[in-house]
């Protein structure tokens, strides 16, 4: 890596950290932590850009003037962090690290379907390569992963010689984003078959569902036994969005030094493409196979954009739930109702008020209707799915600006 790309990160480096030591952080630190424990001081607001990135910071010769791919791979992820602070200022918080996550290969299930990506931002066709469940069946194979443990050294290495001594890095990355099961098995046989065969193959379906939910068992205790985890407790992201700061991971058997257990950890699921399915259909096919994946870890997320009002006594049941996202489908009154206290409420708003047409009144209009309705809930307020903003950054920024002034007028 030459000396400008080298120059480049460190000056980088040394902002995110002169950041992450603010003062203001340990103020947000110490919010979530209450937050995430049930006794909140104030709802939180947090907004994350997604697709939106490529607008707000251009990954082109506009934004990078690193050279080496790797480095602007880091100088990415760098800027985003001061962009985060300087001009989204909800109330994510950033941490004194660099974190590297582990390289893993995950495997296949041995067919693969084939995949037609489309123009714009990753949208893409696939063919189920399972095209009668029970013929087929017999072609699928558990995935059998595999960890470049001497890739992800030599990446530590190299960031630690650059910027070690001003943001530290650390091997922590997230190994999984959820155990919904749900989307693997469309994968697998595609969305209009998965709804048919709950009629026309039931038992095909079971057969299929507890065949993933033992492939995911296989692979989460695999990467606890190859020490691939790290503790997710503190400003990582967690379930469908969220930041994670919790005194009651890991479990207080756990010392520093000692390998990472699931039990140590938040765990997510939904399902979010069964939301044509009804609640009983949830409850049988879905569910049951969910519930011995998230009973490994020590907290509990569930749900993301599915509405999950109708489905809530199914979904009470998972083990040590502590955050349920009620998407911009969700009834919000009979959530919260319902929650109570005793979850965090997870609020999601619907994304097209930021997408497709910016009305500030409306947007005060929606907060203000979360506010009254959940208020006294353990509340976030957190506008995900943001896949552009019409080229006009300023939104992400105002919005949150008119989350915040409203948060505050209720409080």
């Amino acid at each position: 890596m030459n000396h400008k790309d080298r120059e480049i990160l460190r000056s980088l480096a040394a902002r995110v950290r002169e950041i992450a030591e603010l003062p203001e952080m340990e103020t947000r630190k110490q919010r979530w932590y209450r937050h995430n424990d049930l006794e909140p001081e104030r709802p939180l607001v947090l907004c994350f850009p997604e697709g939106a990135w490529e607008e707000l910071l251009p990954r082109d010769d506009r934004s990078l003037k690193c050279s080496d791919p790797q480095a602007r791979d880091w100088e990415y992820r760098l800027r985003k962090s001061i962009y985060w602070w300087e001009l989204i200022r909800d109330d994510n918080v950033l941490e004194p690290y660099f974190d590297i996550p582990w390289r893993v290969d995950w495997g296949s299930y041995g067919v693969r379907e084939v995949v037609t990506h489309g123009e714009n931002r990753g949208s893409y066709t696939w063919d189920p390569p399972i095209k009668n469940l029970d013929e087929d069946f017999a072609k699928l194979r558990f995935r059998k992963p595999k960890v470049d443990r001497q890739t992800t050294l030599n990446e530590l290495a190299l960031a630690t010689e650059i910027f070690g001594d001003l943001l530290p890095p650390r091997i922590h990355g997230q190994l999984w984003w959820s155990m919904g099961l749900t989307w693997e098995a469309i994968r697998l046989i595609g969305l209009e078959e998965f709804m048919i065969v709950m009629y026309d193959n039931p038992s095909g379906l079971h057969r299929l569902m507890a065949w993933l939910r033992d492939d995911h068992m296989r692979v989460i205790q695999w990467a606890e036994d190859e020490g691939l985890l790290s503790l997710n407790n503190t400003n990582g992201y967690t379930g469908s969005g969220g930041v994670a700061y919790t005194r009651q991971l890991p479990q207080p058997d756990w010392q520093p030094g000692m390998p990472v257990r699931l039990k140590d950890l938040w765990g997510f699921a939904e399902s979010q493409e069964t939301v044509g399915v009804s609640p009983e259909m949830f409850g049988e096919f879905i569910l049951p196979y969910q519930l011995p994946l998230l009973a490994r870890f020590g907290l509990n997320c569930y749900g993301c954009c599915e509405p999950l009002h109708a489905r809530w006594d199914y979904v009470r049941t998972v083990p040590r739930l502590r955050r349920v996202s009620v998407s911009p489908w969700c009834d919000q009154r009979i959530m919260a109702e319902k929650m109570g206290r005793n979850y965090i409420f997870s609020r999601k708003p619907n994304p097209a008020m930021i997408c497709v047409s910016f009305n500030e009144e409306t947007v005060r209009a929606d907060i203000r209707n979360t506010l009254q309705i959940a208020g006294s809930c353990p509340l976030e307020i957190i506008m995900k799915d943001t896949h552009t903003v019409q080229n006009d950054p300023t939104r992400i920024t105002r919005w949150v600006q008119i989350a915040l002034e409203e948060v505050h007028r209720f409080c």
